[in-house]
């Protein structure tokens, strides 16, 4: 459902609500408002983009693809602060798939914006763990200082650790090697 529509339901629910009280029936005019402030958050936080939330933080990877996937055009279903929460989405279910290819999501989020810092670090460590798969050691490290940067409530302390860890393995894969 587009958002002017969303608005305009919401609108009509209150000034229902509020004719409601009019007429005394407080009871009916009281849950016309929280429907009405129902439908005003949904403008904001878009009910698929929770739903799919909700089932990735019980990794359930299934049907939270399938509430993203029932965003059609993002652009013009969700507000503008919610297009790279979509695309970081979007890229942590297609990293367990494909991780190769979920490195654009990643990209495209961080460009279009993510206001949380641990978001934003999530974002930075999975590139990370995508440059260090393709053997780009560079890339990787700049990226984990920069997840480090981000992680400012130490969230994601235990997994920098563990890729920086990775990453000197890495150093002595390829010494190995070239002997």
């Amino acid at each position: 459902m587009p958002n002017f529509v969303r608005l305009i339901i919401g609108g009509v629910l209150l000034g229902a609500s509020i004719a409601i009280f009019f007429t005394s029936f407080w009871g009916w005019g009281i849950l016309g408002v929280l429907l009405s402030i129902l439908v005003f958050v949904t403008f904001f936080f878009h009910e698929n983009m929770l739903l799919a939330q909700w089932f990735l933080r019980k990794d359930n990877m299934a049907k939270a693809e399938v509430y993203l996937r029932k965003i059609t055009d993002y652009e013009k279903q969700l507000i503008r602060v919610q297009h790279g929460y979509y695309n970081l989405l979007i890229g942590l279910i297609e990293s367990r798939k494909a991780p190769m290819q979920s490195e654009k999501y990643f990209k495209k989020s961080l460009s279009l914006g993510l206001h949380m810092d641990h978001n934003i670090a999530l974002a930075k460590l999975s590139l990370a763990g995508i440059a260090m798969a393709k053997r780009n050691k560079r890339e990787a490290q700049m990226y984990l200082t920069e997840a480090k940067k981000a992680d400012k409530n130490k969230l994601l302390a235990d997994q920098i650790k563990q890729m920086k860890d990775q990453m000197g393995m890495m150093d002595k894969q390829q010494q190995v090697r070239y002997r």
